[in-house]
């Protein structure tokens, strides 16, 4: 593992991928200031405009939207008390109390320096996890890959979102469309209604941009907002150094990116559980617990540092096992595929250049969180607020359109582009969670292919499934995590039972 890290670190020193690593991040860091984008979205729009891209270089910039855009959304929630991200909820508890104080400049210090510290011991955790991992996948045959499939989208489809009913039937719209095209076994149409363009099925970038890139800025034209923030209300001046609270806040900053790392590694949980998680463990390890949410500085820490520990250990399921960690590594899942380079043990023996350069992009990008959110750009950045949203219609729009088409040069694209925006769209509006239907497109052709392969291979014998211990432990997973709203409903009705006896 060692030689082929330092057999990486030429690629990933070379001035395209430093220039891409650091345009990442700062744009990342812009995306996250403005309420109503995320990293996800920021992804989704650059996917397609890297696809001509050296892998290394597209991998890049996404590791630096990632990492910059979670750090991003603590600026709009210290300044204004608006999450610029669903993670950054944690970071209005007390960083915009902080602000109501004067002390904004510190606030917005200590979380760049929490987020850098999350991200970069995520980063580690994913190098030390993620090829020890793949080795052991190399034990799986067809009918582990089933499970595995069947456990990611069944963890997805529960776990992410309020409604687990709703997340299945997410998950299951995009297992409809992964059927879409010609069957790579029997080479049978399906459901191409005589459309070429639909032979080779849905392309996942087609996906990802309608889902996650047209859906904002619809809602960004209907909010119509025409103003931006006054500039009196961005003071971000600081009279304490980066560095200064270390000692108040290193316990925190360990306690957090251990919560956050453990979160991560679990399908569907998601940086806003890890958030909300490390600052309660904080609250409650607090000498002076009662200053939470009056403008604590350990609030604020806990919360960007567990946030931005979830990363990195996100990718670990996704780069091993092709299970995404989050909805943004889904969507890096996909930037993957776009580039050639399937999740799996062959990722690590193919293309150890890339993924390892990959791993330690993570690294750099959370580094540079340091120098550019913290000592350069914090008081540039949270002057974007003053930019009006409704002028990022137009620039979304154009850029998903452009980078749509030039991936094959076809309008079909475009137009399956706008019909999948219009069903997230709807989707949305309705409160299903979109990364289901991501990972069926991804995860569900993959279960299918290998179902099929079990099935051939063992002449029949359905037994295959659960008769190997790979198989009956992660089929056994998999029954729990669709039990788990069954069993956690029978608790919750218990216990609002005894409270009212």
């Amino acid at each position: 593992m060692i030689d082929q890290l330092l057999h990486a670190l030429p690629y990933v020193f070379s001035p395209m991928n430093l220039l891409a690593m650091v345009g990442g991040t700062a744009l990342g860091i812009a995306i996250g200031a403005l309420p109503g984008l995320s990293a996800t979205m920021g992804i989704a729009v650059l996917i397609p405009l890297t696809f001509g891209l050296d892998p290394m270089v597209g991998l890049g910039m996404m590791a630096g939207i990632y990492n910059g855009a979670m750090y991003g959304g603590a600026i709009p929630a210290v300044l204004l008390r608006i999450p610029g991200t669903p993670a950054s909820i944690v970071t209005t508890f007390d960083g915009y109390p902080m602000a109501q104080k004067g002390q904004a400049g510190r606030a917005l210090q200590i979380a760049v320096v929490s987020s850098a510290i999350g991200g970069m011991v995520s980063a580690i955790v994913l190098i030390t996890l993620a090829p020890p991992l793949a080795r052991v996948t190399l034990a799986f045959g067809p009918a582990e890959y089933f499970w595995v499939g069947v456990f990611g989208l069944s963890a997805i489809a529960v776990f992410v979102g309020k409604n687990p009913i709703k997340g299945i039937l997410s998950a299951c719209i995009g297992l409809l469309v992964g059927t879409v095209g010609i069957d790579t076994i029997s080479g049978v149409e399906r459901f191409t209604f005589g459309m070429t363009g639909l032979y080779d099925g849905f392309h996942i970038v087609v996906l990802l941009t309608g889902l996650y890139a047209v859906p904002p800025a619809i809602a960004m034209a209907e909010e119509a907002v025409k103003t931006g923030i006054s500039r009196a209300k961005l003071r971000v001046k600081s009279e304490h150094g980066m560095f200064d609270d270390w000692r108040l806040l290193w316990k925190t900053w360990a306690r957090s990116s251990f919560i956050g790392v453990l979160v991560g590694l679990l399908p569907g949980a998601g940086g806003n559980i890890a958030a909300f998680l490390s600052y309660n463990e904080a609250k409650r390890a607090s000498r002076t617990p009662e200053e939470f949410g009056e403008g604590s500085p350990e609030g604020v820490a806990a919360g960007e540092c567990g946030n931005n520990a979830d990363n990195s250990a996100a990718m670990v399921p996704a780069l091993t096992l092709g299970v995404p960690g989050s909805s943004v590594a889904a969507v890096i899942l996909g930037g993957l595929l776009i580039h050639g380079l399937r999740p799996g043990p062959g990722l690590f023996r193919d293309h150890p250049d890339v993924v390892y350069g990959f791993m330690i992009q993570m690294f750099l990008t959370s580094l540079l969180l340091i120098f550019i959110g913290g000592m350069i750009g914090t008081r540039v950045f949270a002057h974007v607020l003053r930019l009006p949203r409704v002028l990022l219609v137009p620039l979304i729009t154009a850029l998903t359109a452009v980078g749509v088409y030039s991936i094959n040069n076809s309008m079909f694209d475009l137009y399956m582009m706008l019909a999948f925006g219009m069903l997230g769209y709807a989707m949305e509006r309705l409160d299903f969670p979109l990364a289901p239907a991501v990972l069926g497109l991804i995860l569900g052709p993959m279960a299918e292919e290998n179902m099929r392969l079990a099935i051939l291979i063992s002449q029949n014998d359905w037994s295959v499934f659960i008769t190997r211990p790979i198989s009956l432990i992660i089929a056994t997973l998999t029954v729990l995590v669709l039990l788990f709203p069954v069993i956690r409903g029978f608790f919750d009705k218990r216990k609002a039972a005894r409270a009212s006896a």
